[in-house]
């Protein structure tokens, strides 16, 4: 069976991501408390609140405008440099989705990929800086290389999962470039970046539940 993503099914997948986010508050600003501000957690959170609070309207919007609104509420709700940055995300995914009924397996690459190139061109970063990317770009390598190899979608699921968990993991041996941790001597080596451990909880969610739909 393959995969098939409604507009109500992505509003569900928002619901469990939130649900993770929310119980790890503690260890996420704990996180960021060690590199940064320590509001990464309360930022992030609200911006998922706010979605849940919206999905009875979400998910009866086509893909194309459900992700439109999706990024509109977290530029707007989302505090600091995230809510841009989510907010770009979900404006540049939303363009692959016009005209789309449903998310594919393919689709849902696509998206990923458009989420990268938004990020990274907003932000102006790169992978190995330290910062969401950092899970988010392993992920859509290993999304494209398993399509490629033909692989299953529940073995592909399954490999990008890992892949943006062990990128986030990475970032316990990386130096900040951008933000708070630059003013640290050690510019936050050996502590985990909070935002590319968030990025990690929303792809891991996000592939769990795709594997979920194939079953």
């Amino acid at each position: 069976m393959a995969l098939q993503l409604t507009s109500k099914d992505y509003v569900e997948y928002i619901k469990r991501a939130y649900d993770l986010i929310h119980a790890n508050g503690d260890y996420i600003t704990e996180l960021d408390s060690a590199t940064g501000d320590g509001d990464h957690w309360s930022n992030i959170n609200m911006g998922f609140e706010k979605l849940v609070e919206e999905a009875d309207r979400l998910e009866t919007l086509n893909l194309f405008e459900e992700f439109k609104e999706i990024g509109k509420i977290m530029m707007s709700v989302i505090g600091g440099s995230s809510g841009v940055l989510y907010g770009s995300a979900y404006l540049g995914a939303a363009k692959t989705l016009k005209d789309k009924e449903v998310i594919t397996s393919k689709d849902l690459c696509e998206i990923l990929a458009a989420m990268l190139e938004a990020i990274t061109a907003r932000g102006n970063a790169q992978p190995g800086w330290k910062t969401m990317i950092d899970s988010l770009d392993p992920a859509v390598t290993c999304y494209k290389e398993s399509i490629e190899k033909g692989l299953s979608e529940e073995e592909t699921f399954a490999l990008v999962k890992k892949a943006a968990a062990d990128g986030a993991e990475n970032t316990k041996n990386m130096e900040a470039v951008r933000g708070r941790a630059t003013y640290q001597a050690n510019k936050g080596l050996g502590h985990l970046d909070p935002g590319a451990v968030t990025m990690s909880y929303q792809i891991s969610t996000l592939m769990d539940y795709a594997l979920e739909k194939l079953q």
